[in-house]
């Protein structure tokens, strides 16, 4: 027994100082009570003073029987000690004691026959309370039953983290019976656990004395060897009563299905967040490559390391596409991302590349029957398979390509391309719950897609229609050098109805046309083609401008309620003048040698198609070298800045020095047009010219 504020004894030396309780015995209060052959007190212990109340001055040398026995008992009292010394047999039960203060006390005894060294005979008497004895009995029992029936595994370790006692619910979770546990270590009992990190927690917990609770571990036992389980574990350091450190105990409590229901949940969580982004970054735009960026951005990191989008080139191009089974597979890239694995990515196909994909790759196998191909752990085999040669091939391997899989992009019923993913990073193989969040993605992005597509191939048409219908003119016509440009909105837009026209007049005039049909795709690439037209043939009538423009009203308010802009000006070599008429549109800019660019004042008009509205024509001084800039409102009109503030910025760049009219158009657009502009821009620069030139 250890003492307080005294050092650990030395040898055969004993121990000084003050004793504390330090066990049951003290928690019992056992008093020792010695009698001679007489029943007389010869020795009365400390505890017999708390016991019955008489100190030992007032025990010693009086009858046992007297002196604590009530008169009704001490007949039988008699008896049981002359049985004791006569025979040698002890004597254990309870017997009411009467204490000092008169009131009687059930007390718990055992009684015993003494020798000593020269052969006399003593009665020892043990006692303690009879309800502290009972409580004590009840807290053992209560505390081994409520161990031995425990579902929860319970186990106490010594300071060299070795068993000293396991319960039966943890010999059963661990497929070990307690005396295979005695004396042996965690890791002796269980290698397969996850012994270094439960060890560590156990010594942190005899360190520092905090207890850990619910700390979660994953591992197998010889009860199931070949699953893993999660077990939840407390541990808290076991102490006596003057502080001694015995050793850590312990509670193991089987949580595999509250922790694969968490693992369920999370990626279920983590599904619906991965779809969540898709739906918010997937089709921000209708430009095909740039939603198959978004669509591989997704995908990487937070599904596969690599992701390739593929269309068939077929696709890409508008037509249908259907695979025989021997038939190879035209893909085109859209877009490829990767993390952390370069030569991964040096193995795929480089946006906008084409390559054909034999039948027996899996790209192939799964664009020809719309189903997903998963390959869970890639072997060596398998590569020359998923990559499109040997060379990348042997690039996937150095990369460390370990699971593959691909997904079938299908809208509206028509197989598009795929998605195609691959870990390398990622040390988990791709799953079940990977396909179904793979083919999520696939579905949702296949839509917007399949409508940047078909918008791409509208828009292609649109354009083609567009260029087809502007002029090819001369540089130089009637006394003018002329230049023009005509750029389409930016590529999630549809193309408008923007025009410029020059038109060869008698007597060496030249009419310079700018003009804008409201709204936007086929529908007004045509009419925009119906207005030019009319322009050209009304022109080489010699029509004064403002003359022209009430037939093209006309003509355009029965072209299905269209609207267009327009400004309409002749140019005279002869006369040095311009005769200008404008319909609703930004009146065109003029640049003079010596002054500062200025915009031509001129009445507005309204737009061509209203109808009943007369124009105007208004004559301009022209001098050699003057030029006249016209343009649609592509050029300057945006959604972030005020009209005023743009075509300052347009008279702005127009004050510079003198340069090439190509270097003009080239300076506008470059720095006037956004490419993400919603507007297309017309854009028409003439310079009258000298007469040496």
């Amino acid at each position: 027994m250890n003492t307080a504020g005294a050092p650990l004894p030395q040898g055969d030396e004993p121990v000084h100082g003050t004793v504390r309780p330090t066990g049951l015995l003290d928690v019992l209060g056992v008093a020792s009570v010695v009698l001679d052959t007489e029943g007389r007190i010869v020795l009365w212990s400390p505890q017999a003073e708390e016991l019955f109340g008489y100190s030992a001055r007032e025990a010693l040398g009086e009858y046992a029987a007297g002196l604590m026995i009530n008169e009704q008992h001490v007949d039988l009292v008699v008896k049981l000690f002359a049985d004791v010394m006569a025979t040698g047999e002890s004597w254990s039960g309870a017997f009411p004691v009467r204490h000092k203060d008169g009131s009687t006390r059930l007390v718990e005894f055992r009684n015993m026959r003494l020798l000593d060294d020269r052969g006399d005979v003593y009665a020892l008497g043990l006692a303690a309370d009879q309800s502290t004895v009972r409580r004590l009995e009840r807290d053992v029992a209560l505390s081994a039953r409520m161990i031995t029936q425990s579902p929860i595994g319970l186990a106490v370790l010594d300071t060299d983290l070795r068993y000293v006692s396991v319960n039966p619910a943890l010999e059963r979770l661990n497929g070990t019976s307690a005396q295979e546990h005695l004396g042996r270590t965690i890791g002796e009992v269980m290698p397969d656990f996850d012994v270094q990190n439960v060890e560590a927690a156990a010594r942190e917990v005899l360190a520092t004395g905090r207890p850990i609770i619910n700390r979660h571990s994953i591992g197998r036992t010889l009860a199931d060897p070949d699953e893993d389980h999660a077990w939840s574990i407390s541990m808290y350091r076991l102490e006596d009563s003057t502080g001694t450190v015995l050793g850590v105990a312990g509670s193991v409590e089987d949580v595999t299905e509250q922790y694969r229901a968490g693992v369920e949940a999370e990626a279920l969580r983590r599904r619906l967040a991965v779809i969540a982004d898709a739906s918010a970054r997937i089709g921000t735009t209708l430009d095909l490559d740039r939603t198959a960026r978004e669509l591989a951005g997704v995908a990487v990191p937070e599904l596969a390391d690599i992701a390739a989008v593929d269309l068939l080139d077929a696709v890409v191009e508008g037509r249908r596409s259907s695979l025989g089974p021997a038939e190879p597979a035209v893909i085109r890239a859209l877009a490829v991302e990767a993390y952390l694995a370069p030569e991964a990515l040096l193995a795929a196909d480089p946006p906008g590349h084409v390559a054909r994909y034999a039948p027996d790759r899996l790209v192939t196998e799964c664009v020809r029957t719309g189903s997903p191909v998963m390959v869970t752990r890639v072997e060596a085999a398998d590569l020359p398979r998923i990559a499109r040669s040997a060379e990348s091939a042997e690039l996937l391997a150095r990369a460390g390509v370990h699971s593959y899989l691909a997904v079938p992009l299908i809208a509206r019923g028509e197989v598009l391309g795929a998605l195609d993913l691959k870990r390398a990073r990622n040390p988990l193989p791709f799953s079940e719950d990977d396909l179904l969040l793979a083919r999520e993605l696939a579905a949702r992005a296949a839509v917007q897609i399949d409508n940047a597509r078909w918008y791409q191939n509208a828009r292609d048409t649109a354009l083609t229609l567009q260029r087809s219908l502007l002029p090819s003119h001369p540089r130089l016509t009637g006394g003018l050098e002329v230049a023009s440009r005509y750029q389409p909105a930016g590529a999630t837009a549809e193309v408008g109805g923007d025009w410029f026209d020059v038109i060869p007049l008698e007597g060496g005039k030249t009419a310079l046309v700018v003009g804008d049909v409201m709204g936007s795709g086929i529908n007004a690439a045509a009419t925009m083609g119906r207005l030019r037209t009319a322009t050209n043939t009304l022109a080489s009538l010699d029509l004064d401008p403002a003359r022209l423009l009430e037939h093209l009203d006309r003509i355009t308010d029965g072209l299905d309620q269209s609207i267009a802009t327009c400004v309409y000006a002749v140019h005279d070599p002869r006369l040095r003048q311009c005769r200008i008429a404008n319909a609703g549109h930004l009146p065109p800019a003029r640049l003079r040698a010596g002054q500062h660019p200025e915009f031509l004042e001129l009445p507005t008009g309204a737009p061509l198609g209203v109808g009943g509205v007369a124009f105007s024509t208004t004559t301009v001084d022209l001098e050699p070298g003057d030029r006249l800039v016209f343009y649609t409102d592509g050029l300057v009109e945006t959604r972030q800045h005020p009209l005023d503030e743009r075509l300052d910025a347009l008279l702005a760049l127009l004050d510079g020095p003198d340069r090439p009219l190509e270097e003009v158009c080239d300076l506008l657009l470059r720095t006037l047009h956004q490419p993400d502009n919603s507007d297309d821009v017309a854009l028409l620069i003439a310079r009258v010219q000298t007469p040496d030139d």
